[in-house]
């Protein structure tokens, strides 16, 4: 545990946070800014699924789909679409209704849309299970409004309301063929003027089974007299972009393919949003699936050519343009300093960082924050009674993978309560296949275990791949991600991407071991793998256990 002195302790509290808060986080694994007035892609070389975006004045932001993980609807910051940080969280605790912790793996935020209007944010999504929700906050950074439910209806997802001029509210949205059994249209209705409550049926304005097969991802915006949807179509791994315009707001509408993947690596590419600059340019961000690590996101250049936009570039004029991997930086009027969304994590202040998530509605009573320590405390909470493996548990603490190699580390002290057998605390990669590094408190004491979970959202069991006995409650543990992918042609699919994890330990911080087997990641359901923290302890009726300190957690190459 990093030691303090009352004096240094004291000044920290005074001085460090205004100094951090000047000092932009970079990353030491994934820069897009290369530091000569262009960027690479992906911008984000993170799960940040289904993004969409907006300006205000000079400052951007982007949100995205959270999923079963709370905080949810995390908000980034850019000032040039290149450089971004965390802004906030729109859903802090927990979604609507509040049910038991289990996660809800693959459900709750689908697709949300940001926009600013009147002074206010307001971010709609949709909840497949429940309908079109809405939240809206004058700060990105909060408070938010509780929830509200827009509109009810099974299947109603991929949500995005358009003020019109004359103060009409509309709203587009998508159905997810699971709940509502039809799919591949886009569909209108009309809201009241608070934006709170749908007061007509949706009409469907648009049918692609035909054209464009899968179409859905809705974005609504009007130009020179036109309505626009700009929608996704073909599949999320394979399809291709489409914008439709019409000069009536339900139609009829005519459509153009603008973007495709062309012969780049860039499959999809898919669901997206159009912002502009004070400078005049026009910019398209959208994700590229890249299977365990998750919904990339990358910025493209877009032109408007005779009222339909060109996204990427457009070698041969016919409109549709290629994704680009590198390009001339946004003309944003200035220049701003290299940043990026945190990821490694000292412990030193008294909240959770904006880059950790959990699995589900969060519990106050899993950890405590002691920034005046260094360090974050994990509590060993219950595991739930029919619990098969970590598929199954709410308090894992974890964050996405932000490159396609890296080293996580982290130190940690595990204090259980010895008449407690099987309290546990460790560091793992998390997907639908999962690996960790366990401590363990058994009736011989503690022991370090590397454990592997395939199919573990079947029910699957965990298996050991090698343990050994500590005598130290103190040990550092790492984990190596990293990408064994052959680049291939596009027209033979893109890539064939293999992710691999490896394991290691060490007693002294100094000198590490490789300690089990190589596992294969795997992305979760409908997020990319994430890794992280956590600590349990069995389904038995107690009223305390033991708890984990984790000094720090960092993120290096």
């Amino acid at each position: 545990m990093k030691k303090t002195t009352i004096a240094l302790a004291l000044c920290s509290l005074l001085t460090v946070p205004s100094l951090r808060a000047q000092e932009p986080y970079v990353s030491k694994v994934w820069v897009a800014d290369q530091g000569n007035g262009t960027y690479k892609n992906p911008v984000l070389y993170a799960d940040y699924s289904d993004p969409d975006i907006c300006r205000v004045g000079d400052d951007y932001y982007l949100t995205s789909s959270s999923f079963n993980c709370l905080p949810g609807l995390q908000v980034l910051h850019s000032k040039d679409l290149v450089n971004w940080s965390f802004a906030g969280a729109a859903i802090p605790y927990a979604l609507p209704p509040v049910t038991d912790e289990r996660p809800e793996h693959g459900n709750r935020v689908w697709a949300p849309s940001i926009r600013h209007h009147n002074g206010e944010f307001y971010i709609f999504w949709g909840d497949p299970d429940q309908g079109a929700f809405m939240v809206k906050a004058k700060d990105v950074k909060g408070p938010w409004s509780e929830p509200v439910l827009v509109k009810a209806g099974k299947g109603i997802i991929d949500t995005c309301p358009l003020w019109d001029d004359d103060g009409r509210v509309y709203m587009v949205h998508a159905y997810a063929g699971s709940r509502a059994q039809l799919k591949s249209v886009i569909a209108i209705c009309e809201l009241n003027k608070e934006a709170t409550k749908a007061i007509t049926q949706s009409r469907i304005i648009f049918d692609g089974h035909e054209a464009h097969q899968t179409c859905e991802g809705p974005k609504f915006y009007k130009r020179n007299g036109y309505y626009y949807i700009f929608h996704p179509a073909g599949g999320v791994a394979t399809g291709w972009q489409v914008v439709l315009r019409s000069k009536n707001v339900y139609g009829p509408y005519e459509w153009k393919t603008v973007l495709a993947q062309g012969k780049t690596n860039v499959n999809g590419p898919h669901q997206g949003g159009w912002v502009d600059t004070p400078t005049g340019e026009d910019w398209f961000m959208h994700f590229q699936d890249v299977g365990a690590y998750g919904r990339l996101v990358h910025l493209q250049p877009m032109k408007w050519v005779n009222d339909w936009p060109v996204i990427g570039v457009d070698k041969d004029g016919d409109g549709c343009g290629d994704p680009v991997l590198t390009y001339k930086k946004p003309n944003v009027g200035k220049t701003y300093p290299i940043c990026t969304p945190q990821e490694s994590d000292e412990f030193d202040g008294y909240t959770l960082g904006l880059q950790w998530q959990w699995h589900a509605n969060i519990n106050e009573k899993w950890y405590y924050c002691a920034g005046d320590q260094s360090m974050l405390r994990l509590y060993s909470y219950p595991v739930p009674n029919d619990y098969k493996n970590l598929w199954d548990v709410s308090n894992l603490l974890l964050q996405k993978t932000t490159a396609p190699s890296q080293t996580i580390s982290t130190k940690i002290t595990f204090k259980p309560i010895n008449k407690y057998q099987g309290e546990r605390t460790g560091l793992v990669v998390m997907g639908m296949d999962y690996a960790a590094l366990v401590m363990e408190s058994t009736k011989e004491g503690l022991v370090l275990s590397q454990v592997e979970c395939k199919k573990a959202d079947r029910g699957s069991k965990e298996t050991v791949n090698a343990t050994l006995p500590l005598q130290d409650p103190t040990i550092y543990l790492r984990a190596k991600v990293y990408d064994t992918s052959k680049k291939i042609a596009a027209s033979e699919g893109g890539s064939d991407q293999i992710v691999m994890c490896q394991f290691s330990y060490s007693l002294d911080g100094k000198k590490y071991q490789s300690f089990g087997q190589p596992l294969q990641v795997r992305e979760g359901k409908w997020i990319g793998a994430k890794t992280g923290i956590f600590c349990t302890r069995p389904a038995i009726v107690t009223n305390d256990g033991g708890w984990a300190d984790i000094d720090w957690y960092r993120v290096e190459k």
